[in-house]
């Protein structure tokens, strides 16, 4: 089959603002509710959020889902019910699986600076899991001209951390400007431009917070127009099979 691309430019996600929060979705969440838009391939939630200084999410429960932190600028505290805890900085992933249940927290602690980061959830292969939790820096040196693994269950990915869903995974780079990558091929392909300005091949530019949904997807080539820094889900499956 040939490759179908959809572009999702920034200003079509929804927006939730509070006096500490600016959170942009790619797919429904919370209040913000469309039936044509709940997911692509595996991905559930893509929410580009700021959280102001001093601030963030108070203790919270999930349940049944890989959820994947990625900052962009600035540090965020985790705190969880199965004792795990730390700070997720530029360069750090990390993934919390909720499982049966979980409690945790995710807050900005420095007194003057926001925090910027992406948050990514896929539902896991199984249903009730023990909750889990797992960290793991990447050397900047690996995220400069070529795409990285973040986190992934398929089988034979070297990943920093591991996904319970055979069938996803997120890689990320930083590419300086000029710079260009070829993106995998995989039935479903979630390209975030997170940060940056880029050219995709048959596409056109990219402004930071556009994304393109891809569907059957060939192996384009992106360029980096000016340092940018780009988040691709690979996915062999869609919600339901």
């Amino acid at each position: 089959m040939s490759a179908t691309a959809e572009l999702k430019r920034a200003e079509s996600r929804a927006v939730t603002t509070t006096p500490w929060l600016t959170s942009r979705h790619s797919f429904s969440f919370g209040d913000h509710y469309d039936p044509d838009n709940t997911h692509f391939g595996l991905l559930l939630v893509s929410n580009d959020d700021i959280v102001s200084p001093g601030t963030g999410f108070d203790t919270h429960p999930h349940r049944d889902m890989e959820i994947v932190t990625w900052v962009l600028r600035g540090e965020l505290s985790h705190h969880d019910s199965t004792g795990n805890s730390g700070v997720i900085y530029p360069g750090l992933a990390q993934r919390m699986s909720a499982g049966s249940g979980i409690l945790h927290s995710e807050r900005n602690d420095s007194p003057s600076e926001p925090v910027h980061f992406v948050q990514m959830w896929v539902a896991p292969d199984e249903a009730g899991i023990t909750p889990s939790y797992q960290q793991h820096e990447i050397d900047e040196n690996l995220l400069a001209g070529d795409l990285v693994t973040i986190a992934s269950g398929i089988r034979g990915h070297d990943a920093a951390i591991t996904l319970h869903n055979r069938n996803a995974a997120l890689h990320g780079t930083r590419l300086p400007a000029g710079a260009a990558v070829t993106l995998p091929r995989a039935p479903y392909l979630h390209l975030f431009l997170a940060r940056g300005r880029v050219s995709v091949e048959g596409i056109g530019e990219l402004s930071e917070g556009d994304a393109v949904r891809f569907a059957d997807a060939d192996g384009r080539r992106v360029t980096a127009n000016e340092p940018s820094e780009l988040l691709v889900w690979e996915m062999h499956a869609k919600l339901g099979d």
